[in-house]
């Protein structure tokens, strides 16, 4: 555990499971420590005490959605309820030539997001202060982090869908989420196929986690 929490600290836990980045992204990493520090003391966004685990926590975890599929160029992804930016703006370095739409109803959040992404030189990020049915528009993927129970959360983003779908999987949800999450799937009436992470990822923090995949 001692090796976990040390590892958490620094963008190395990243390089190890992403060793192909190049230095810029290695860059736009480096600084994600910086920025959500001086954010997080003025808005809280993450638990104090959690700040030290931002690499593991929160950059790795929303990384985990790039094991499970590589979003192509000029693919548009909207990530609903995005928080301080997460999964939205990890994956957004990952995926530069990817278009993300990052959106949230607490505006001081869309604040972060939008001076993170100022700060990192993101060109391939925008972000609205907004409920995800107020967007109209349609996307490849929906990306999330356990903002609430899928049933309630896909009336939001029903019928937000590319029909034509370019990548490995159809356009649908990823949506990272924890728990026993079978009875959550069965009163959502949805077709969802759970992902393990412990599938790519050696920490324990990812022993019951999961992306939940959703085709449409």
């Amino acid at each position: 555990m001692e090796i976990e929490k040390n590892l958490g600290l620094t963008s190395e836990l990243i390089y190890q499971y992403f060793p192909d980045l190049s230095q810029t992204q290695k860059d736009q990493f480096e600084a994600l420590d910086e920025q959500y520090r001086f954010w997080n003391a003025r808005i809280n966004l993450i638990s104090r005490k959690d700040i030290d685990m931002l690499y593991l926590h929160h950059i790795l975890h929303s990384l985990t959605i790039a094991k499970v599929i590589s979003f192509l160029p000029n693919e548009k992804i909207l990530d609903v309820g995005t928080g301080g930016g997460f999964p939205g703006i990890p994956l957004a370095i990952m995926f530069p030539d990817t278009h993300f739409h990052l959106v949230d109803s607490i505006g001081k959040k869309i604040k972060v997001v939008q001076e993170v992404t100022l700060a990192l030189g993101l060109k391939n990020v925008r972000s609205t202060h907004a409920r995800a049915e107020q967007i109209d528009e349609k996307f490849n993927f929906v990306v999330s982090r356990a903002v609430t129970k899928l049933a309630d959360f896909y009336p939001w983003v029903r019928g937000k869908f590319e029909k034509k779908s370019m990548n490995t999987l159809q356009n649908g949800i990823l949506y990272l989420k924890g728990g026993d999450l079978d009875q959550e799937i069965k009163e959502s009436g949805l077709n969802a196929e759970l992902i393990p992470l412990p599938n790519y990822f050696k920490e324990d923090y990812f022993d019951t986690k999961y992306v939940v995949y959703i085709p449409q």
